[in-house]
């Protein structure tokens, strides 16, 4: 009988000791994801899933741009695409944020003058 209470409680010490580790391991990994948030009229790309089975050396696996028209709660986005006008829900782990380039007109110009070196 003695017996059998020792191995019940050495079974209960490896059931607490599991379920730390994997508190530990779970606290671990939400700490290191990036949490994205969306406003709406944004604009941001998409993740191209299907790469993933085909894959093609110069592809871009990103597509886009598309406009955020509304962001639901639990990380699903609402977008629209500009060129074909379509609209479709996505998940916002597929999704980040779009960076237009700037135009001639929009950056600054910076003029350079010629130093002249003078050896004193």
């Amino acid at each position: 009988m003695f017996q059998l209470n020792e191995l019940e409680r050495i079974h209960n010490e490896a059931y607490e000791s599991s379920r730390i580790y994997k508190e530990k391991t779970k606290a671990f990994h939400e700490k290191h994801i990036l949490r994205k948030s969306f406003v709406e009229g944004q604009k941001v790309i998409m993740y191209h899933s299907h790469l993933k089975l085909f894959p093609g050396k110069l592809k871009s696996c990103w597509l886009g741009p598309f406009i955020v028209t509304k962001v639901f709660p639990h990380g699903a986005v609402e977008v629209v695409s500009p060129s074909t006008g379509k609209s479709f829900k996505v998940n916002s782990q597929r999704l980040k944020p779009y960076y237009e380039s700037m135009d001639e007109e929009q950056a600054a110009k910076i003029q350079l003058i010629d130093s002249v070196y003078v050896d004193e």
